[in-house]
């Protein structure tokens, strides 16, 4: 069995590499559920569905009733298509949330394999088979691929037009042509629509076009094939619900230069850090130091990513998921380069170095399925489907008296109710509730509660069961292993077991 995997990854390794990603991006789309991060799920899922629902649940929109709402920054094109398909699968009659974002994950699932495929041809052009070979697989199979490719996250949706407009230079050697050249230009403005700081990368693809003395007149068509497309996919969304082209692109920019260090700040080599973590040291070490030994000879591969990994280096705001879309240049570039420091060396016939790899594949093995299977947010998606399935909701409130201030956000994508939810904490308290409860009409009054965190859990049931006698146990959701694992590591991620209470 082992040597026919063998051969074939061998004979065919473009097919192996596509074969082995789709398999296990498959098992992502079935059995990972949940969502990732705030965003993949907060500002993709629940603004899309509550306009397919016929509500603004996050007030992105213009209202006649509210004329002082603006727009927010948010990517209108990416947001679009996911209203779209959620529209489309209620109109045949699929209304299960949960049954719904199959099709979502696999559209993303088969979508990401564009990176697979066009990753393996640059680097078979630029260096050999073997490197070729084992980049797609690293692009196909490192541990956090096929769990990440199908999030909803803009940072993993713009890498495929950014890889496909790399290879459109790559496979001309710089000689483009009328056409191509128009290719670049949409697929890095593709890669903008969905993700605003791709824009970085564009200039350093710019740079690095210079650099390779392409002729004027190419640059000048990349440039316009860019802008035309930028215009379709956002000018006109914009204009159409703002009146203006251009303005939530102009708010995203106005948000971040005043909020860049109001939240997310970290130290400046935070990114360094995820980069060498998540490619596994200390083969990790070896691929980042590969990726800058070729950063003369081969601009087209470093400069956009070196330019968009400094600015984000810079800049205060940090989160894990920004660093994301040059994850793939930086294993194509680094193992590039790391191969030619082995060859050099001579590392490829030493023990030692062969029982690195080793330890790295292993880990990666163990890691793989782990993640690829995961479930994540569990505690808090599960507790809306089931509150759902009772058909009886008609607000929540989040008992999250844990927290200062702001309380854990509840998916209502799944519960398929977008009255305002209701979050107690330690400055909204069990009195504050009960005083506005009182003010409410019967049709308004929640009845559920959802209690976040094991923490204090008997005494703050008690406090709410003082001002609100009937309040009865219902259910209890425990987080998944992956989410037990993440809460483990750091205490931040708030993926602890939930309780469902309801007010009778």
């Amino acid at each position: 069995m082992m040597t026919s995997i063998k051969y074939y990854f061998n004979t065919h390794p473009l097919r192996f590499a596509i074969f082995s990603g789709l398999i296990f991006r498959l098992f992502a789309v079935i059995f990972s559920k949940g969502f990732g991060f705030f965003d993949d799920h907060f500002l993709i899922l629940e603004a899309a569905q509550s306009w397919v629902d016929g509500t603004d649940y996050n007030y992105w929109l213009p209202s006649e009733t509210d004329p002082t709402r603006q727009p927010q920054g948010h990517p209108y094109f990416y947001i679009g298509i996911h209203f779209l398909l959620l529209k489309l699968q209620t109109m045949i009659g699929l209304t299960d949330p949960q049954g719904k974002l199959y099709l979502i994950r696999l559209l993303h699932a088969l979508w990401s394999l564009l990176t697979v495929y066009y990753g393996f041809k640059i680097v078979y052009k630029k260096s050999n088979i073997q490197v070729a070979s084992w980049v797609g697989l690293a692009l196909s199979l490192y541990w956090f691929f096929p769990f990440l490719c199908v999030r909803n996250l803009v940072e993993i949706a713009c890498i495929p037009p950014m890889v496909m407009a790399t290879w459109l230079v790559v496979k001309n050697e710089q000689k483009l042509n009328t056409k191509d050249s128009l290719l670049v230009g949409v697929m890095l403005a593709l890669a903008f629509s969905f993700r605003f700081q791709t824009v970085i990368f564009s200039a350093g693809f710019g740079l690095a076009l210079l650099l390779l003395r392409v002729p004027i007149k190419y640059l000048i068509l990349i440039f316009l094939g860019f802008v035309g497309t930028v215009f379709i996919t956002l000018g006109i969304l914009d204009i159409y619900v703002w009146g203006k082209p251009f303005v939530e692109f102009m708010a995203y920019v106005q948000y971040n230069i005043d909020n860049a260090t109001v939240y997310g700040v970290d130290v400046w080599h935070m990114y360094i850090s995820i980069i060498l973590g998540l490619l596994i040291p200390p083969v990790s070490i070896l691929v980042f130091v590969g990726y800058f030994k070729n950063w003369k000879k081969e601009p087209l591969l470093f400069w956009p990513t070196f330019l968009f990994f400094a600015f984000h280096t810079y800049f205060p705001n940090k989160q894990e998921r920004f660093i994301l879309p040059i994850v793939p240049f930086i294993i194509i570039l680094g193992f590039i380069g790391g191969y030619q420091i082995v060859i050099k060396y001579q590392w490829q016939t030493k023990k030692w170095f062969k029982n690195i790899i080793l330890f790295c594949v292993i880990i990666n093995l163990i890691l793989l399925p782990v993640l690829t299977l995961s479930y994540s947010k569990r505690n808090r998606v599960e507790a809306m489907c089931y509150i759902a399935k009772q058909n009886d909701c008609v607000r929540l409130i989040i008992e999250d008296s844990n927290r200062e201030d702001d309380f854990t956000m509840p998916p209502q994508y799944y519960l398929n109710n977008w009255s305002s939810t209701y979050g107690i904490t330690k400055k909204f308290t069990p009195d504050s509730m009960l005083a506005h409860y009182k003010n409410l009409q019967a049709k308004d009054k929640p009845n559920y509660v959802v209690f976040m965190q094991a923490e204090n859990i008997t005494q703050r049931v008690d406090s709410l069961r003082k001002r609100f006698p009937t309040l009865h146990y219902e259910a209890t959701i425990e987080p998944s292993f992956i989410d037990k694992t993440m809460h483990f590591l750091n205490p931040l991620n708030d993926n602890q077991t939930t309780y469902i209470y309801k007010i009778r």
